[in-house]
């Protein structure tokens, strides 16, 4: 039999570590059966929230191109201390966000000037006090002039 089990964020929010991971263990009494219990632990793997990052139809070889970021919080709290960690052609760039309150998605435009042809990955890590290492990238075909 399966039972919907709802934790609230403020029970386990303090012991959530960077793997995003919770051990859950329950202790269950089996009906109609005196006196047996049951012993239940579930690993639960929390979800990302997700980095979307849109790119122009065409990149071209030393001209600048302006990216869309977005990022969310998807907590039932605010966070705060909010940083993007933007990475592209072995460079990175440190971007220091506003706080973002319960749920919210915000983003940011980034302007990059490619200096090659071909693929280049860009990517996008996403920190806060509450949270941290929520990662996005993409691949972009930089065309010639």
């Amino acid at each position: 039999k399966h039972i919907r089990l709802k934790i609230p964020y403020s029970y386990y929010g303090k012991y959530l570590t960077t793997d995003k991971r919770i051990q859950v263990t329950a202790l269950c009494e089996v009906m109609h059966m005196h006196g047996v219990k049951l012993l239940v632990e579930k690993t639960i793997i929390l979800e990302d929230t997700n980095i979307i990052i849109k790119i122009p139809r065409r990149v071209v070889l030393n001209k600048a191109a302006t990216l869309e970021i977005s990022y969310a919080n998807p907590l039932p709290e605010p966070v705060n201390r909010c940083v993007l960690l933007v990475t592209v052609m072995n460079q990175q760039v440190k971007i220091h966000l506003a706080r973002l309150a319960p749920r919210e998605r915000s983003r940011i435009y980034f302007e990059f000037t490619p200096r090659r042809t071909g693929p280049l990955q860009l990517q996008v890590d996403f920190s806060c006090d509450k949270f941290s290492h929520i990662k996005g990238f993409v691949t972009i075909a930089v065309a010639p002039m």
